[in-house]
């Protein structure tokens, strides 16, 4: 590995230079930035590590450049400013991470050592996609679509590291599965697992709930209590809607990603824990930091290694599979075997966008389980919103540029649909309120593909 020093300081230049090498990097050392930039375009460094304040061009400039030439590159910033505007303006602009002067020389190989088994990770992560990228169901997820293919080989990736990772993704994309999966393939499995949603504990008790309070520290505090973040030592906290954290607490996780301590409610004493932190979020933070409501510094020390779930509505190639799925967890629920969904009913499916995403599948196949009174669910069995939304699709094609016959037949399948929905089904009932007779009911369920039998024929 090769490594880049950029430093004014002749002593810290020479120190830092020699701590490297006996580390058994290979080093080269300038004294100014543009210097510094120079060596880089014209030669590869796997890290540069800089100073903020430089004779020629500082540290950021240095760090704009070399993201310009090479992203791979880690950059490693050293500031004797040690505020939280230029921290967060270095890793902004892509910095790795940022140091603080004086500082433990081995405190510096403790961040390149990051850095590397990090930036290994990319070759590893395009490896493990390729081998699961097959696979149907990864850690209780399902999914065969390419989105998911990808986020499958993600996680297991990241779940062999101890950095903390942050999940987007909308409602009901399956971000508590995904911090589950990362944490049963970690190397901490056996260890504790504890989730606390940020959103459901009322404010003035989400600290006390976090980190623990001590005797006294108010009302009611009749003992110490441990707090999840001592609970979960040696494991995995996952903080589920960490965007609704308040500010106050956001400040007392910030030092504990960054050292792995805190004070209980009430206490003077530090605390020290060994957790792996995982977050997820339905919010899009970069709009909170700029609304005031969530820390920059705190924003860019979580967004370590991002996992963004796609919605449902763009993976529709999986609804087939969630579907089936369900149905048999539903039908076992139910003791209903059997159960074949109606290709009515899988188009209404399928063109159904999903707001509430795969958890609201979930609870439209379990209510079409539930009503289906045959072998076959059909659209009465699905919930209304889903109904609503296929039928006003053929609804709306009495109006477009279709040729007369097509209409027809979209407006008698939307009829048909309609009334056996009121029906609840039953056929002979339907046919009286078509006012045709049950042959020829059921010669039109056939020509529009509802699922019929002999048996329709029958009184």
């Amino acid at each position: 590995m090769k490594m880049l020093v950029i430093e004014d300081e002749l002593s810290v230049r020479l120190g830092i230079s020699c701590t490297l090498e006996k580390a058994g990097y290979k080093v080269t050392a300038v004294d100014n930035g543009i210097d510094g930039i120079r060596l880089f375009e014209k030669e590869h460094f796997d890290v540069v590590i800089t100073d903020l304040r430089l004779p020629g061009a500082d540290g950021i400039e240095v760090l704009k450049s070399i993201k310009n030439i090479s992203t791979d590159a880690g950059v490693i910033i050293i500031t004797a400013f040690a505020d939280v505007k230029t921290a967060v303006e270095a890793m902004r602009e892509g910095a790795y991470d940022y140091i603080s002067k004086p500082f433990d020389p081995n405190e510096l190989l403790i961040i390149i050592d990051r850095f590397i088994k990090h930036s290994g990770l990319v070759l590893e992560n395009i490896r493990l996609k390729e081998e699961v990228r097959d696979k149907k169901e990864f850690q209780c997820i399902i999914g065969v679509s390419s989105a998911m293919q990808a986020i499958f080989g993600t996680i297991e990736v990241v779940a062999k590291t101890d950095s903390s990772v942050m999940i987007y993704g909308e409602s009901g994309t399956g971000k508590e599965l995904v911090a589950n999966a990362i944490h049963n393939l970690s190397s901490r499995k056996d260890k504790p697992f504890i989730k606390i949603n940020c959103a459901a504990i009322p404010e003035n008790l989400l600290e006390s709930e976090l980190f623990g309070h001590e005797k006294g520290a108010f009302t009611g505090a009749v003992q110490r209590r441990k707090g999840k973040f001592e609970t979960a030592t040696g494991g995995t906290i996952f903080l589920d809607e960490i965007g609704d954290m308040p500010l106050a607490l956001q400040a007392k996780l910030l030092r504990i990603l960054e050292d792995q301590k805190f004070e209980r409610v009430g206490g003077n004493e530090s605390v020290s824990v060994d957790v792996r932190t995982i977050y997820a979020t339905g919010k899009n933070l970069k709009e909170e930091v700029k609304a005031g409501r969530f820390r920059e510094d705190l924003y860019y020390r979580l967004n370590v290694l991002p996992i963004v779930l796609p919605s449902l509505r763009e993976r529709k190639e999986d609804i087939p599979l969630l579907v089936e799925h369900f149905m048999e967890v539903f039908s076992k629920k139910t003791g209903k075997t059997g159960l074949a969904v109606s290709p009515t009913a899988v188009e209404m499916l399928m063109s159904y966008d999903y707001p509430g995403n795969v958890r609201e599948l979930k609870h439209a196949v379990e209510m079409a389980v539930t009503f289906c009174r045959g072998n076959i669910i059909e659209p009465c069995c699905l919930p209304v919103e889903i109904r609503e939304m296929e039928m006003g699709q053929h609804r709306s094609l009495i109006c477009n540029n279709l040729p007369i016959t097509e209409k027809v037949k979209a407006f008698e399948r939307d009829l048909l649909a309609r009334v056996l929905e009121e029906t609840g089904g039953k056929k002979k009932e339907t046919a009286k309120k078509l006012g045709i007779s049950r042959g020829t009911l059921w010669r039109k369920l056939k020509d529009h593909g509802f699922p019929v039998s002999e048996l329709d024929l029958e009184d």
